[in-house]
């Protein structure tokens, strides 16, 4: 196993284990006794780990989570998917590879090039085509067993889950699409047209804690086959070729 394998499973494996950490730590709490600002500061905490679940079965949909071993790798990929909003993982990773193939035409999944309409209209395309009426029913039913769970701990306990549930992955959704795809792709819609996605010319403590790098969307389509904590290294390198 190689180096970057093994920190790529190590990286996973904190994002899953805080994610399951943080909702049962938080499931239980009164929040009618808890601050604001340490409100506000858990939903943000839950977002990025939220995000971290996708990038994980995003990294496991090109086969870079465990090269050598393909089946595990897509089982971990499916997890990931699942915690994430309950998304199916071959669905998902057949409208990726499409992406990649044929990015910014109308063949790709993930682009809206309806001239003149903004982020949001797009933004409602791409959760329409994602969202099924199995993965909100399997959505909805978690969420449901997990009111009750927190219910018999907490006497808000369906407000606990609207806030570190249903809230987080709303958000997540938005900054996944924003930063990954939104942003990136933008000028490759008419007039522009431009061959090649954007890459966020953001500093790197930036980009990890925007999406995990995501922002360097330049680089992960010219080698989707980097981990996304490779990313900025790959922008380094493409800067320093662009600027001698």
């Amino acid at each position: 196993m190689s180096s970057t394998t093994r920190r790529g499973l190590l990286l996973s494996a904190l994002i899953v284990l805080g994610w399951l950490i943080s909702l049962i730590s938080l499931l239980g709490i009164d929040i009618t006794q808890q601050p604001w600002l340490a409100l506000g500061v858990a939903v943000l905490l839950r977002t990025v780990l939220q995000t971290g679940l996708f990038i994980v079965g995003h990294d496991a949909m090109h086969g870079v989570l465990i090269p050598a071993e393909p089946r595990w790798n897509h089982r971990l990929g499916g997890l990931a998917l699942y915690l994430y909003g309950a998304l199916p993982y071959e669905v998902c990773r057949r409208n990726h590879q499409r992406h990649h193939q044929v990015p910014a035409t109308a063949d790709d999944p993930d682009f809206h090039d309806a001239g003149g309409t903004g982020a949001m209209a797009w933004y409602r395309t791409f959760m329409a085509r994602y969202l099924t009426a199995g993965q909100m029913l399997r959505l909805l039913t978690s969420w449901g067993v997990l009111a009750v769970i927190a219910r018999a701990h907490s006497s808000s306990g369906w407000i606990n889950v609207l806030l570190f549930c249903t809230l987080p992955l709303l958000l997540s959704s938005l900054q996944l699409f924003i930063v990954g795809t939104y942003l990136p792709h933008r000028n490759q819609r008419a007039p522009l047209h431009r061959a090649n996605p954007d890459s966020l010319d953001w500093p790197t403590w930036l980009s990890l804690l925007a999406c995990f790098h995501f922002g360097y969307h330049r680089e992960h389509h010219d080698n989707p086959a980097l981990a996304w904590f490779e990313l900025p290294q790959a922008q380094r390198c493409r800067r320093a070729l662009a600027n001698p």
